[in-house]
């Protein structure tokens, strides 16, 4: 596969660039190799396209995440403790996990466990390969990358999509590159408040 476009948010790509030059030709290396016609398996079922042999995101995500493992790159998880207090939730945002737990737990509200996972980390340098719904993309660059920046976990996150041209061979409902970076520029250019690199990638 290729990188057809790259969109630097917050100076995401001169940053990774400049700090981590290895790591963006590791990504750059991972998306060239991956073979899109040895994942063009998925029957299609739907009425506009029954029959059709359509690229399969499981087996895309499977190849993605093969390459990314032989380069050390890694799961992580940032565990943080929520409640219905917005006055508590400001308070503890900064905190540990256990610091928050304790925080909430002395002013006798209920602390709630919740976590956010990245698929891959290395050298704070976060990636997710989304070849899944709309909300999920959404997800990912407003609260994945940014509880990662905000806890300093990570300095950058990349984020890795189909351009139009190749989800248009995969189930509808898939995200594509042109709707998320229109989606992202809409917000203006602080939003989301971390440094992203979004790429859209084809066969």
């Amino acid at each position: 596969m290729r990188i057809a476009e790259t969109y630097s948010h917050l100076n995401g790509l001169e940053f990774l660039i400049v700090h981590k030059p290895a790591l963006w030709k590791e990504i750059q290396d991972v998306i060239a190799a991956v073979d899109a016609g040895k994942c063009k398996t998925k029957v299609s079922k739907e009425k506009t396209m029954r029959g059709e042999l359509l690229f399969s995101p499981i087996e895309m995500n499977a190849a993605f995440k093969r390459f990314l493992h032989l380069k050390k790159w890694d799961e992580s998880r940032v565990s943080y403790w929520v409640t219905r207090s917005e006055k508590l939730i400001r308070k503890t945002l900064a905190m540990s996990a256990a610091e928050q737990k304790k925080e909430i737990e002395a002013a006798g509200e209920k602390p709630i466990f919740s976590y956010n996972q990245t698929d891959f980390v290395k050298d704070r340098v976060a990636v997710e390969v989304q070849f899944g719904k709309y909300a999920f993309v959404a997800y990912d660059l407003f609260v994945k990358h940014l509880a990662f920046y905000v806890r300093d976990q990570i300095d950058v996150g990349i984020e890795i999509l189909p351009m139009k041209s190749l989800q248009s061979h995969m189930s509808s409902g898939v995200a594509y590159y042109e709707g998320e970076f229109y989606n992202v520029v809409r917000q203006g250019r602080g939003v989301p408040s971390v440094p992203l690199v979004i790429l859209g990638i084809e066969d």
